[in-house]
């Protein structure tokens, strides 16, 4: 069986008098927990239900305490499938910190139709995909191809990432280039699109790789690694000897977890600090 494990921090309102955390809190984190398991399965909630016109409602929660959570003690919730019904999905949850047990839970969270809340069938694509967790296999598929294979599904997330999230101008996100690039779209069990990227030649033996971007909702799961290294993969095929890219100041880290070293100075592009990054095929 797999699990989710998500990992959180007891803040000082969470806590009473004594630095103990509410009894009602525990109930939160095992909010946080569960959504975190749906978006390790990469079906990020609710995102991944609207596809089906459906939303999940918790039906019932058993908690058994077993200890004491106290102020700004680390734990994490481990997460993983109790039973797959005909309309439910049950979880159990075990709290820790670190070999402590704190709390035990079972929650049994119910398919409904998103408008009239009555309970529905679980989707088999949804099924499917839970079982798929279940039994380890991958949840995120990355496609690679030709703009006119995937730029109806790479649009859209651009278009929310860049120009609506970080307010880029959209004459400068659309900048023509995309028939010439090679993209490169994840998409999770149920056919959603997560993220994308696009590569293209920079100068002679060097590629570039652009337009790398990750809904709200997938951020944090490896979705976006596993789009780099699609593009990263392609760059090698084409006989590239080295890929640059332009990174947000906020994601140099990540670039550089992939293998990319900074070059120069830091610069505004699209009005955002950047920097060049460079990394060898």
């Amino acid at each position: 069986m797999s699990t989710h494990i998500e990992p959180l921090r007891v803040r000082w309102n969470e806590v009473d008098a004594q630095g103990i955390v509410f009894n009602a809190q525990y109930l939160a984190y095992l909010d946080v927990a569960s959504t975190g398991y749906w978006r390790a399965l990469g079906l990020p909630y609710p995102m991944a239900l609207q596809a089906f016109g459906a939303d999940v409602v918790l039906g019932s929660c058993a908690l058994d305490f077993r200890a004491p959570a106290r102020f700004d003690e680390q734990l994490h919730c481990v997460m993983g499938l109790q039973a797959l019904g005909r309309t439910s999905v049950t979880l159990s949850a075990t709290l820790r910190r670190g070999h402590v047990v704190l709390l035990t839970a079972e929650m049994r969270y119910v398919v409904v139709d998103a408008t009239s809340l009555q309970p529905v069938p679980i989707p088999e694509a949804l099924r499917q995909a839970i079982q798929a967790f279940e039994d380890g296999q991958a949840m995120v598929q990355v496609q690679v191809g030709a703009w006119e294979a995937l730029g109806g599904d790479a649009q859209p997330i651009r278009q929310q990432v860049f120009v609506s999230e970080q307010g880029i101008a959209a004459d400068l996100e659309w900048d023509g280039a995309d028939p010439d690039c090679t993209h490169a779209v994840a998409y999770n069990r149920v056919g959603q699109a997560l993220a994308t990227g696009r590569l293209l030649e920079h100068v002679p033996g060097t590629a570039k790789v652009g337009r790398m971007a990750v809904l709200p909702a997938a951020r944090g799961t490896g979705v976006g690694a596993q789009v780099l290294e699609a593009l990263m993969q392609a760059a090698r095929q084409q006989g590239f000897r080295q890929v640059l890219l332009h990174a947000q100041a906020s994601a140099v880290g990540f670039y550089r977890r992939a293998g990319f070293v900074a070059r120069g100075a830091p610069f505004e592009e699209a009005g955002i600090e950047h920097q060049e990054m460079v990394r060898s095929l």
